[in-house]
């Protein structure tokens, strides 16, 4: 027959289980920050996108309309987009025979105010 040595119990030992708690400890608040991060910057961007879109809606409805010779006008976005405004501005452009105009789309965010441009030129027709 054959003599057993000292029977060895399977788990962790102290040395491992603290050497995973502090990696543990160094590697979570940097995964929960990085998250955190994506999260900000995923908003930022959809703003963005979306004041880029409804400055565009707002500058093609001017146009179209023919609002935009009433000179500089100012409104939000209604129930639809709730926290964004814009600002429109018309400019003489090269002699008056060009007008710059240009809509503003301003939101809150973070505490912040921000805010996107688009302009075009109209020609204006002698009468």
């Amino acid at each position: 027959m054959r003599e057993r040595g000292p029977r060895r119990r399977a788990g962790f030992t102290l040395a491992e289980v603290l050497v995973s708690l502090a990696l543990v400890g160094v590697l979570l608040p940097t995964t929960v920050a990085g998250i955190s991060l994506a999260m900000r910057l995923g908003s930022t961007a959809r703003h963005r996108t979306e004041a880029a879109m409804l400055a565009r809606s707002k500058l093609d409805e001017m146009l179209v309309e023919g609002q935009w010779q009433s000179g500089n006008m100012y409104g939000d976005f209604g129930e639809q987009w709730p926290g964004y405004s814009w600002q429109m501005n018309v400019a003489d452009w090269e002699g008056a025979t060009c007008r710059e105009v240009t809509i503003t789309v301003h939101w809150m965010s973070g505490g912040r105010e921000h805010s996107t441009s688009l302009s075009t030129l109209k020609y204006v027709e002698d009468d």
